[in-house]
């Protein structure tokens, strides 16, 4: 494939990544996110994903930094993904600069893009965020160990959860949501983020944020989800899914898992916690890091629900997910 070019700034060069761009990629993303980036397992699909532009820089020739956006929410909005810059460009203004290229690239691409959209999981220096509008937090629990203590985790999970609920109780129970337009008329019904307290009014799945409207439905179900609800009534007040367990490159070769869930009953968590798991740790291999995105006011109740397993540990302190947005003009 012929590369394509963009623009010059700063030095710099800016094509449209391709499929043979990969190795430089990676030679870039080496240790980021302490080893566990999702781009490498990612980045083949991102090259024919619809809506997705990819950004690389080069300056003489090397490659030194790649930008992404997904654009959703029906043309409005671009979700911005995989920023990251090589380390000796690092503290140069080079982020900055391919940020710039890619805003006015997919706003060329795509008129009516008027909002940029990402999470963050470190904490920006005021001087950043005061560009963007927080619109919402959620915690995080990260839990790693081997992948054949998951299934005494699971099984020591369940056994605490029947000495402190009636597993049996219908009125607090979860069901698998399989059924396309089950799920549909679940995620479309306009009461669904005020009753599931929807992080700034938006599905977040893996670090993605997408507004519960029907052209982002397409979106989520190519991501191959297992979802979960509450089937207290008609009117689910818990909702979660888990994203396929895929590799990353952390201690030589592991999984990760990720896990969202949208409402804040505790005992619904952790059902949910042990059901996700349940059905996935039988394709768990080697190390396993889980992470789960909850509201704040659950994450001390799930942390302590997750204690005392010799071979799966929290792995990291408290650490939140920010949702940004900011206007394009």
């Amino acid at each position: 494939m012929e590369a394509q070019f963009i623009t010059k700034d700063a030095g710099l060069t800016f094509w449209l990544a391709r499929p043979q761009d990969f190795d430089e990629v990676m030679a870039i993303s080496n240790g980021i996110y302490g080893g566990k980036d999702y781009l490498p397992h990612r980045y083949h699909t991102w090259m024919t994903e619809p809506g997705r532009v990819v950004i690389i820089a080069r300056r003489s020739g090397k490659l030194v930094a790649l930008d992404s956006g997904l654009v959703v929410d029906g043309g409005q909005t671009v979700v911005m993904e995989g920023l990251r810059v090589c380390m000796s460009e690092r503290g140069h203004g080079v982020a900055g600069v391919i940020q710039q290229v890619t805003d006015s690239y997919v706003k060329q691409v795509y008129p009516s893009v008027n909002t940029k959209r990402l999470t963050r999981g470190d904490n920006p220096p005021p001087e950043k965020l005061s560009k963007f509008t927080v619109l919402a937090q959620r915690a995080i629990l990260t839990l790693c160990g081997e992948a054949e203590s998951f299934k005494g985790f699971v099984l020591g999970l369940r056994a605490k959860l029947d000495t402190m609920e009636k597993l049996n109780d219908n009125k607090n129970c979860l069901v698998a949501v399989k059924d396309s337009h089950q799920l549909k008329a679940l995620l479309l019904d306009p009461d669904l983020s005020s009753r599931l307290q929807l992080p700034g009014g938006a599905i977040i799945q893996d670090w993605q944020p997408l507004k519960p409207i029907e052209s982002n439905l397409e979106i989520l179900e190519r991501r191959n989800l297992t979802w979960l609800a509450n089937c207290a009534s008609d009117k689910p007040t818990f909702m979660s899914f888990h994203t396929p367990a895929y590799p990353i490159p952390f201690n030589g070769g592991s999984l990760r898992f990720n896990i969202d869930m949208f409402g804040a009953n505790l005992s619904l968590a952790r059902k949910a916690l042990i059901a996700h798991l349940e059905q996935e740790t039988g394709e768990f291999h080697k190390c396993v890091l889980v992470n789960i995105y909850m509201p704040q006011t659950i994450w001390e109740g799930m942390r302590e629900f997750c204690e005392g397993h010799e071979g799966v540990k929290q792995c990291r302190n408290y650490w939140s997910q920010l949702f940004l947005e900011q206007e394009i003009p």
